[in-house]
């Protein structure tokens, strides 16, 4: 019987482990997709207790509290701390076969040095030892991100912030780590949503005009984004509950955007008119500046309506989406393409029934002198599991070139989570160290050692150009 999570945690053959231990284990992070506020990065932000790192916003967590009949008090109520994290504690008994099992287990690992396993009875204990370190300067989110050998950050940000966190931390030479900032405009996509016209008025003050009409709306865009890219940004990230594709004239898309400013509903069709264009537009802009457009697809939201009320959003009640996909993702892709203004694009589906459709979709549109410049992104949120993780990189490897992958990203609030690297490095490696076992890959440690050290760092590091130096 092996250890509880020992040093060969998940590496299941000679290879896997010597590929683990001597090519992945030690190569530092670039998260080129998380949540963190750049905030608590400048003020490097202290935790009062592990409560407060583990389960404040982290919706995982929350889901499986749900699940286990804890009550919404000690999930997100008035519950105390510690009571919280005995809920915790006592959900996590019963996560076997949950990834958040295992990712718990290595946060208290590689972070307090704590190997016991969490449970009700343990829970006392692991409290005041936790608490204990996060006491320590060395446990401040700066701190963390040092510990876990992380070189560059990349958070998401709405085109109206202001972005004076991330110009603080440039300028503040004792911040070791880059942080730079993603450019996100999902807000501008909704035109339905309550908040839109407060939003549009949010972009324009930023960007120094007043919108009153959609060709203004689009001079703003502009203006966000090259503010943006002064500011260190080479990426965008997109959500996306379905593919957009509907072409339309300037003329219905300026008469769309006068009625949402108004107010007014606008019908289905209208919507996926203006969100094509958008995307084209944006899709454009992300040419010419060299970035990469992330496309996060598949995710429905806010299910649960009572719950919506209450909580508001991205609080445990999304869920999977089955839209199809392939062909309006072909459509938005080759009108860029057509133009010569397709930029480097990262796929990412939220439903593995689309995994072959993202596979074969990539190689449609590569292009020569930029190696994997169309990429299926990691295995992203519901399916950033074990099997998940296996099954991208199965329908990556058999449909384009695995050993161009970019690899893994945290998508994550929290300063702890960056052993979800450490995670994928040994699914990664065992994959991999298994076909050289099975005789499928030859057993050259320094060619498939180099893939490794690539899918894990060099190839993020290339693919955006981050100036990291």
């Amino acid at each position: 019987m092996k250890p509880f999570m020992g040093e060969n945690f998940l590496l299941e053959n000679d290879s896997a482990v010597k590929l683990y231990h001597e090519y992945a284990k030690d190569m530092p992070i670039i998260d080129y997709h998380c949540h963190l506020d750049a905030k608590d990065i400048f003020e490097n932000k202290r935790f009062k207790n592990i409560t407060e790192v583990w389960l404040y916003g982290d919706h995982y967590k929350w889901r499986a509290m749900r699940s286990d009949g804890t009550d919404e008090e000690s999930i997100t109520g008035s519950a105390t701390d510690y009571e919280k994290f005995l809920a915790w504690a006592k959900t996590l008994e019963k996560c076997i076969g949950n990834p958040l099992y295992h990712w718990t287990h290595l946060e208290l690992q590689r972070y307090f040095g704590i190997y016991e396993p969490l449970t009700v009875k343990t829970a006392d204990d692991i409290w005041r030892k936790a608490n204990a370190l996060l006491a320590l300067d060395e446990y401040s989110a700066q701190g963390m991100i040092e510990k876990s050998n992380v070189k560059c950050v990349c958070t998401t940000d709405d085109p109206g912030d202001s972005l004076e966190y991330h110009k603080k931390i440039r300028e503040d030479d004792s911040i070791k780590v880059k942080v730079f900032p993603t450019f996100r405009p999902d807000k501008g996509m909704e035109l339905n949503a309550s908040g839109f016209i407060q939003w549009i008025e949010k972009v324009g003050l930023a960007a120094g005009i007043t919108i009153t009409n959609y060709n203004e709306f689009l001079q703003a865009l502009t203006k966000r984004i090259e503010f943006f890219h002064e500011m260190g940004c080479r990426a965008a990230d997109h959500a996306l509950e379905k593919v957009p594709y509907l072409e339309s004239s300037q003329e219905v898309l300026e008469a769309i955007f006068a009625d949402a400013l108004q107010g007014k509903v606008i019908v289905d069709a209208d919507l996926e008119r203006y969100k094509t264009a958008v995307l084209q537009f944006c899709g454009r802009k992300y040419a010419d500046l060299g970035w990469a457009m992330q496309l996060h697809i598949g995710a429905l939201r806010n299910n649960n309506t009572k719950m919506f009320k209450i909580m508001g959003p991205d609080t445990g009640f999304d869920s999977i989406h089955d839209h199809q996909v392939a062909f309006c993702l072909s459509r938005l892709l080759d009108s860029l393409e057509i133009e010569g203004c397709l930029p480097r694009v990262i796929l990412y589906t939220l439903n593995p029934k689309d995994n072959g459709v993202l596979g074969t979709m990539l190689g449609n549109f590569q292009a020569g002198g930029i190696p994997g410049k169309m990429q299926f992104g990691t295995a992203w949120w519901f399916i950033d599991n074990r099997t998940g993780m296996i099954e991208q990189m199965i329908s990556l490897s058999n449909l384009g070139l695995l050993s161009r992958f970019v690899g893994m990203v945290t998508d994550s609030r929290s300063f702890l989570s960056y052993t979800r690297h450490e995670y994928f490095r040994r699914i990664l490696c065992n994959l991999l160290g298994t076909w050289i076992e099975n005789g499928e890959v030859a057993a050259d440690f320094d060619m498939v050692g180099e893939i490794v050290k690539d899918i894990s760092f060099n190839n993020v590091k290339t693919y955006f150009g981050f100036p990291l130096e």
